[in-house]
């Protein structure tokens, strides 16, 4: 067996994190700002935030629709949002009588209002779910966003169903989530302080 060589991998992981995000600081304050524009725009005319994703980007989904109907930092009021990816029966009844490729995009047809806000979070940018869900979003007129990595595939696809992209700067997944959660903080820190 190889000898493990902890330090290392402690140094490196966090050094590459500390790379994406301070690259992340130094570059993406305006992309930023403009996709909590859309959550703000959003939340002050009564609509909801719809979150979704698959593995650790439904984790992600969920995290972040507690800390909004729960809270952040401070004590408010419960905003509203939905993680799509919580309800066990829901997903494996979508998924066995029509397709995963739908278990999003289903939940979307049935909850989903004009004037909503979808935010599909994929690592890859390719995850099928996650851009039917955006598809029918769009046609459903509720904003669509994809939060993903910043050299994402198929782009004119994608951009003809985003309102929004924001591509994180990384390409490794782990380094991509941690980005992903980041948006997810700073978008509740600032609705922490507006409501």
């Amino acid at each position: 067996m190889k000898k493990l060589n902890v330090k290392k991998i402690f140094e490196s992981e966090i050094n590459e994190h500390i790379s994406s995000i301070d690259f992340f600081l130094k570059n993406y304050f305006d992309d930023f700002k403009e996709f909590l524009d859309l959550v703000i725009k959003t939340l002050k005319k009564g609509n909801k935030i719809i979150l979704f994703g698959n593995g650790g980007s439904a984790s992600d989904a969920q995290h972040i629709a507690a800390e909004l109907v729960v809270k952040y930092k401070k004590k408010r009021r419960s905003i509203p949002a939905i993680s799509l990816s919580t309800d066990t029966s829901t997903l494996t009844a979508i998924g066995n009588d029509f397709s995963f490729n739908e278990i999003f995009s289903r939940q979307i047809e049935s909850i989903g209002k004009p004037g909503d806000i979808a935010i599909g979070i994929t690592t890859s940018g390719k995850s099928k779910n996650v851009i039917n869900a955006l598809k029918l979003a769009k046609k459903k007129k509720i904003t669509s966003v994809i939060l993903t990595k910043e050299k994402y595939p198929k782009k004119k696809q994608i951009e003809k169903i985003s309102d929004f992209i924001l591509g994180v700067p990384a390409e490794e997944t782990a380094r991509i989530q941690e980005l992903h959660i980041l948006v997810g903080h700073l978008m509740c820190a600032a609705i922490d302080e507006i409501f």
